[in-house]
């Protein structure tokens, strides 16, 4: 396939796409108004799906649009057909979006000092008590001694007990219900996988694309409504300021499966224990299975509830994934692991947990043994006291981007209990203010509508980076706001 981009530059009632190289058969003019370039659009759809020898594949409006033209290739074509539900994902998936606009903005300024408060990637040296564990234990791998190979693939038997006893001292979680993975997001992918296409799910508004991307490659999500930037077959949780970011569950539509990130990502928020206690007795009213991410645990402050399993009848109705990603800065390293309590079971009295050791023995081979060593290493005391330490580094770069925005007029919340502050632009369009704060600070950070209808108008600025980077970018931040009042 061979993929060209276009260019509109805004004019009153004007649009014209321009010659975009040979071999593009079709060329047309746009005039009036927007809602007729929408309406071609559809056109084109359409004529993708008859096969024909273009397709459209994204639009943005703003100031400028930008149009991806894609034409079928003129070599040797299969008889397969593509997977309908991968044609129903919605433009790129978010951060390697970001990561490109980062890269053209670098095109465009080569001088220019960029400072990421988008992805939300650790930035900090591991423990070394933790790293000479891992290399150790690779070293020995050139020995006869210390060679090893496959492992269990529900994980190391001492990691899963450690994960247990350790992080779980206060839940009634049993080491054989842990499933030690190469991170939360492919235990996200495994557990749709687990659960199948012919379920209905609700995802908190706004909330972690992989939720929803993931639903739609399964085939849970149905068509995509573009009048309203929603799936119709998923239930949206509007999550705002408004209803103390957790849903009004009086309203909300009854669903096989109900995702919950908390503490949110991206909002910082994270859940009382009153709202979990609702959302416990929600599900259990309505025989649906929660999936739980607790991924930013180790960052709550305050006496909210760091696992769905301290509520009472949970492990009857949920699911919890998490991650040593944010909590041990193994980002790169990959490890994470999934609860899956004994007295989970289907509507027919199948124990969920058979079947989900059935999908990591089939679709998994365990993590990395180097990796779990490492995770090994982050639990034992020194290595937990270490791991802490660059948890409240991270808060403490949270605090300063917080007296920031406080401090220009800008309204933020999260940043207590998660590395994540989510900042309010009334009015604005996100990825307006994403793009104004880039050109203007060579700053990035992450439109809200990225994780949701219910992310416009907000921006998510992470607390991931080397503090001189976070202080500097205060710095950028005040001048900027300063500048506009």
């Amino acid at each position: 396939m061979t993929s060209f981009e276009a260019l509109y530059e805004y004019k009153p009632h004007i649009f014209t796409i321009p010659t975009l190289g040979q071999g593009i058969t079709k060329v047309r003019d746009f005039t009036n108004d927007i809602s007729m370039l929408q309406s071609v659009l559809k056109e084109a759809l359409t004529q993708a799906q008859a096969r024909m020898k273009f397709y459209i594949l994204k639009i943005r409006t703003s100031f400028c649009v930008s149009l991806i033209v894609q034409k079928e290739g003129a070599g040797y074509c299969t008889k397969v057909p593509r997977n309908v539900n991968m044609a129903k994902l919605q433009n790129g998936y978010l951060f390697p979006e970001i990561s490109m606009r980062e890269f053209q903005h670098l095109e465009k300024y080569p001088n220019a000092k960029l400072i990421s408060l988008g992805i939300g990637d650790t930035t900090e040296p591991l423990p070394d008590n933790i790293t000479l564990r891992m290399a150790n234990y690779a070293h020995g791998l050139s020995t006869a001694e210390g060679y090893s190979g496959y492992g269990a693939e529900q994980g190391n038997k001492a990691l899963r007990k450690a994960i247990a006893e350790t992080l779980y001292r206060h839940v009634p979680v049993k080491d054989t219900e842990v499933f030690v993975s190469d991170g939360a997001q492919c235990d996200i992918t495994r557990v749709m996988l687990l659960l199948g296409s012919n379920l209905t799910i609700a995802v908190q508004d706004p909330s972690f694309p992989a939720y929803i991307d993931s639903s739609v490659i399964i085939g849970q999500a149905g068509d995509f409504g573009h009048e309203v930037g929603k799936y119709y077959n998923i239930e949206y949780m509007k999550c705002g300021p408004e209803n103390n970011f957790f849903p009004d569950l009086t309203s909300t539509s009854k669903t096989d499966i109900i995702f919950f990130c908390s503490p949110n990502n991206p909002t910082g928020h994270a859940a009382t224990r009153n709202q979990l206690e609702h959302l416990v007795e929600f599900a259990r009213d309505n025989g649906s299975i929660i999936i739980f991410d607790s991924a930013y645990a180790a960052y709550i402050t305050d006496d909210s509830p760091r696992s769905i399993f301290e509520i009472p009848g949970a492990r009857e109705v949920a699911i919890e994934i998490s991650s040593f990603s944010k909590f041990a800065g193994f980002t790169g390293v990959r490890l994470g692991w999934t609860v899956v309590p004994d007295e989970l079971l289907f509507s027919n009295g199948f124990p969920v947990i058979k079947d989900f050791n059935r999908i990591m023995c089939t679709c998994f081979n365990g993590a990395s043994n180097i990796a779990q060593v490492g995770g090994l290493a982050s639990l034992s005391p020194e290595g937990f006291q270490a791991v802490h330490s660059l948890v409240d580094y991270y808060k403490e770069n949270a605090r300063i981007l917080i007296n920031t925005f406080n401090s220009v007029g800008v309204k933020v919340y999260g940043g207590t209990n998660a590395p994540y502050v989510w900042a309010h632009f009334p009015g604005r369009k996100s990825w307006d203010v994403f793009a104004e704060i880039l050109e203007k600070t060579h700053i990035t950070t992450v439109p809200g509508s990225g994780f949701g209808p219910g992310g416009e108008e907000y921006l998510r600025i992470s607390a991931f980076g080397h503090r001189e980077s976070i202080l500097e970018a205060s710095k950028r931040l005040k001048n900027l706001f300063t500048k506009a009042e």
